[in-house]
């Protein structure tokens, strides 16, 4: 297992979900974060999907002291060093490509691809990579599709995300190929716009204590 692997299972191991964001309002970052924390979640992926995504790594990055603070929805190159150098101390993409495993492969940050064939999952064994996003989970076949990979991709391990709810987080948890699960349940779009931190934070919790 190669040490950003391992580096990467450092960070996000012992967490059975990673909070997926999507920060709307800037100044929404911190205080999220530090609920999610609170929370006894502190690694959170915050996705590249609004303008303000960077500038909220920076500040969770700089003023959320127990945060691991990741970035999500990496398609390139230059998205991957831009959050980088905002504070990543992960970095997610919903693919894999040449131009990314080189990117990765220059940088200190751990990278975390996603990949739902056998052909991609090999790709990126064969680069190096045990630990792996399974994207879109639910709409690629879910648990039954992790299961089968199970025997034949032995050595890698998967961090399941897209459809992944309360109801089902425990049942993608107890599979023996996956760390930790990636979802939005836990910072619902209308609490973070109210502001409803102890809400996010309880939720946090329940979240915490899923088995896996």
């Amino acid at each position: 297992m190669t040490s950003k692997t391992e580096k990467l299972l450092s960070l996000l191991n012992g967490q059975p979900v990673i909070p997926v964001l999507k920060i709307a309002n800037v100044a929404d970052a911190v205080p999220l974060a530090r609920a999610l924390s609170r929370g006894g979640l502190p690694a959170i992926e915050i996705t590249l999907r609004t303008a303000d995504a960077l500038e909220a790594i920076r500040r969770v990055a700089a003023e959320v002291e127990d945060a691991v603070v990741g970035a999500g929805t990496i398609l390139d190159a230059r998205q991957f060093d831009e959050a980088a150098r905002a504070g990543s101390k992960f970095i997610v993409s919903p693919g894999i490509t040449s131009q990314l495993l080189d990117a990765a492969k220059d940088s200190p940050v751990p990278l975390l691809p996603g990949a739902i064939t056998p052909g991609e999952i090999m790709a990126a064994r064969e680069a190096g990579l045990r630990f792996l996003k399974f994207f879109p989970a639910e709409q690629s076949g879910g648990i039954a599709s992790l299961k089968a990979f199970a025997s034949p991709l032995a050595d890698v391990k998967f961090c399941p995300t897209g459809g992944i709810t309360a109801k089902n987080a425990a049942d993608y948890l107890s599979l023996p190929n996956v760390i930790c699960v990636g979802g939005s349940w836990v910072a619902p779009d209308d609490l973070i716009k109210a502001g409803k931190w102890d809400e996010i934070e309880a939720l946090a919790r329940e979240a915490s204590k899923l088995k896996k």
